[in-house]
């Protein structure tokens, strides 16, 4: 390994520095959004604040679209990434890059295409020369993969084989070239996109691959208000300047303290109660689901509807979750998971409205007894 590949492995695998940061000083608290020393109880309530900050910097470029935003940082904060899906033209990429702005994470945008190879997100190695001793020798060349945000822009335009380094990435978080592994710098997101309509030349995820995004998140057309103000705001002069509102340093805390967001054992009943029913030859399925679900969701499912009621229960400024929590976050979660039926499909009915259905079948089994 070359004296530049070591150097970055590093970099990599040591504390998150802010792209724009001066030289990181010891301990030095004021570096923080948040408090390095306040309880979790209190970093909850400190990202609250930050929260409502980063809500009024992203809607200084971003027109509505409040679902969206919120499902993206709450995929964030549960070290999850996410798939858009959206017709073109409603600010998916402007999106993204704005959220890496007010967090103060490096970005990178990749246009996938059909003759994309694995070795352009990746890296690849390259033969070179020293001059003084004549010795050659590969160095490897980082790939875009190596940012905090990544968008993979119409993932389903490239083959599998260059999905699968991406998927691979995304779950490992590191790449393998030869006998070398790099690691990925921390925090790492990948938001990917897709194009509902157009599907002709397309490689569509399988199910497998879908699964390991944590959320489905549908881009819809803004309100007739709202289109009119970005037309007024887009043709003109205004141009937002925005403050960073959290640091990727207090990204990875945050992720830590999602992770100790105490659950009542109701609410883990329920949310995995509202996986399984989802699978048609499990006994807790309801009819309907035997008619137009073919596969339901797995216990990943599960795992992602707790974590991502955890976070949006800390967005909340709330330090406990409720089944209310669990039902925001399974559309999401579950939309890509449950795959329908010819019957349901014959009879327009989507994997969003199976999913209301289950909702309201278990809305009488409710019963939160959070405070």
């Amino acid at each position: 390994m070359s004296e530049e590949e070591a150097e970055y492995q590093a970099e990599s695998q040591a504390e998150y520095v802010p792209e724009h940061a001066p030289e990181p000083e010891p301990e030095d608290a004021s570096q923080h959004m948040l408090s390095v020393d306040a309880d979790d109880t209190e970093i909850v309530q400190q990202l609250n604040q930050a929260y409502t900050r980063m809500q009024e910097q992203v809607q200084k470029v971003i027109i509505g679209q409040a679902d969206v935003i919120d499902q993206v940082l709450i995929a964030m904060f549960c070290r999850g990434h996410a798939l858009l899906v959206g017709v073109p033209g409603l600010a998916k990429t402007l999106l993204v890059s704005t959220v890496s702005q007010v967090l103060d994470l490096k970005f990178k945008r990749v246009q996938f295409t059909p003759d994309l190879m694995p070795s352009d997100i990746t890296g690849t190695e390259v033969l070179e020369e020293d001059h003084t001793t004549g010795r050659r020798f590969f160095r490897f060349v980082h790939g875009p993969i190596f940012t905090n945000m990544l968008l993979a822009d119409e993932i389903n335009r490239t083959p599998p084989k260059t999905q699968a380094a991406l998927l691979e990435a995304m779950q490992e978080r590191h790449v393998t070239v030869g006998d070398e592994t790099y690691m990925l710098p921390k925090p790492f997101f990948v938001l990917a996109t897709q194009n509902p309509i157009e599907q002709e030349g397309t490689y569509p995820l399988p199910e497998a691959q879908l699964d390991r995004f944590m959320f489905n998140i549908i881009v819809e057309y803004p309100s007739s208000a709202e289109e009119q103000q970005i037309i007024k705001q887009v043709t003109g002069t205004y141009e937002p300047e925005l403050d960073v509102a959290l640091t990727g340093e207090d990204i990875l805390r945050l992720q830590q303290v999602v992770r100790r967001v105490p659950v009542a054992d109701h609410v883990v009943e329920y949310a995995s109660n509202l996986a399984r029913a989802t699978r048609p030859k499990t006994e807790e399925a309801p009819d309907f689901i035997k008619e137009m679900v073919a596969w339901g969701a797995g216990p990943r499912a599960g795992i992602y509807l707790i974590t991502a009621a955890k976070a949006r229960a800390i967005l909340q400024g709330r330090y406990h979750v409720t089944t209310e929590d669990v039902q925001k976050m399974a559309f999401p979660v579950l939309r890509h998971r449950v795959v329908t039926t010819f019957n349901a499909e014959a009879a327009g009915v989507n994997s969003d409205e199976i999913i209301r259905m289950l909702l309201e079948h278990f809305e009488g089994a409710v019963v939160d007894v959070s405070v």
